[in-house]
């Protein structure tokens, strides 16, 4: 059962709280948003006990619930995962503070001094299901960057959500900054999401990071401005010039390790000209790691002549995003053909061609519509830690202000500082 020691406040109050301090935020400097990051992993840590009790309650309701084990590996926390958010903040403070940072300068009509100059976006919402690491991360990226932050995560995990949240906030006052910069929204029913959706007098603009069901209510409902992030229903193609070896270790790389995640690939495509010598012993490789396959009718015929397992596909396992130990898997005659398939079907989110051709690699580069297009190597690079950027807040798969893994520089917008000397406009 849920923790009913929980005082909701109403999601606009929520929203003119992160409104006032976001102005504070925006001109804290770097080295107490720096103490601040220290201070909320500190909590964190200290909070151990409290955190994980708190997950073992959502872990309970979501087993009782009947969810998958895909959703409940995305709820649990653990010391080594705890230990991970924690050092994800820390991580934060060795980056650059892209706060006050000046992009441009340069003098226009009747001399005056124009300089653009990154500041702050101010008010972030998120909403996001059941990962209680998003929590930290995005109160870390969003205080680094001097915006206030209101996190609107699931029910299934608002009891690790709560318990992450009230830490971040303690390390917040800590480094004597405001604790309504890092808010939690305890009242998870519908009514208050379409509620934040539409809060654009406080909230500068909404992220959702979730399935697409959640994606696309938000897009639906909301009028506040909208960074469309994590539907992955990502592929790997397999070129007729793939390396077996690179095919194997890149397929099971990014289809097993950590199937519940965005960058997981869920769509296998392998060319005619070398499927009838690769595809059995890869399908062999997936099955011995769990994964079931749906596989177009040529792909059908060539596993079932080689005597392995297969579950016929039907049109709609090439849209799905599985999260899960299932793949689909389609038989295509050259490159374009492989190309042509995954713009219809993606989700713009990452696509991986493993090939010895560089004229396939440059059609592929050129002509897949993705935020992050890989060529042999995995789609689970597709992370912000891994690029290098410390953390981030989501990978969005939009084309508009952000695109791919989103770091500190996703979260700032600009403005212009214009300084004359009596200047008037003739």
């Amino acid at each position: 059962m849920t923790n009913t020691n929980i005082t909701p406040i109403g999601v606009e109050e929520l929203g003119r709280r992160a409104k006032e301090v976001s102005r504070l935020l925006a001109m804290a400097g770097s080295d107490q948003k720096n103490l601040a990051l220290t201070k909320m992993a500190e909590e964190l840590l200290a909070a151990e006990e409290e955190i994980l009790a708190a997950n073992k309650l959502d872990l309970q309701n979501a087993e009782q619930a009947g969810m998958s084990r895909a959703f409940m590996d995305r709820l649990a926390l653990d010391r080594k995962r705890l230990q991970d958010m924690a050092d994800g903040l820390l991580a934060l403070q060795a980056l650059p503070d892209p706060i006050g940072e000046e992009i441009k300068r340069w003098h226009a009509a009747e001399d005056i001094e124009i300089i653009q100059q990154r500041v702050p976006i101010g008010v972030v919402g998120i909403i996001y299901e059941a990962r209680p690491n998003v929590t930290a991360d995005a109160a870390g990226i969003c205080l680094k960057t001097g915006n206030a932050v209101l996190l609107r995560g699931g029910s299934d995990a608002i009891n690790s959500n709560l318990a992450v949240g009230a830490a971040l906030r303690r390390g917040l006052a800590a480094a004597d900054l405001p604790q309504d910069a890092v808010q939690i929204v305890a009242d998870t029913s519908r009514e208050e999401a379409a509620r934040m959706m539409t809060l654009n007098r406080y909230i500068d603009v909404l992220i959702p990071r979730g399935g697409a069901g959640l994606i696309q209510a938000v897009l639906r409902q909301a009028s506040v401005p909208v960074i469309e992030t994590g539907a992955g229903n990502c592929h790997i193609y397999i070129e007729s010039t793939a390396r077996a070896d690179w095919a194997k270790a890149i397929l099971l790389n990014a289809k097993v390790q950590r199937p519940a995640v965005c960058n997981a690939v869920e769509t296998m495509l392998i060319d005619e000209a070398c499927a009838g010598n690769l595809l059995p012993d890869l399908a062999a490789a997936l099955i011995a790691a769990g994964v079931e396959i749906r596989g177009c009718e040529r792909t059908c015929q060539i596993l079932q002549a080689a005597g392995v397992a297969v579950t016929p596909a039907e049109e709609a396992d090439f849209a799905t995003e599985y999260n899960d130990l299932i793949i689909a898997c389609r038989v295509v005659q050259d490159y374009k053909q492989a190309v042509a398939h995954i713009n219809q079907y993606n989700t713009r989110h990452s696509e991986c061609i493993v090939t010895d051709d560089e004229q396939a690699a440059a059609y592929f580069r050129g002509m897949v519509d993705a935020a992050a297009v890989y060529v042999n190597t995995s789609t689970r690079f597709s992370d912000g830690f891994q690029y290098g950027f410390g953390a981030e807040i989501g990978i969005s798969t939009q084309k508009l202000h952000a695109r791919g893994p989103m770091g500190l520089l996703a979260m700032t917008s600009y403005k212009y500082l214009i300084n004359g000397v009596g200047q008037v406009r003739p």
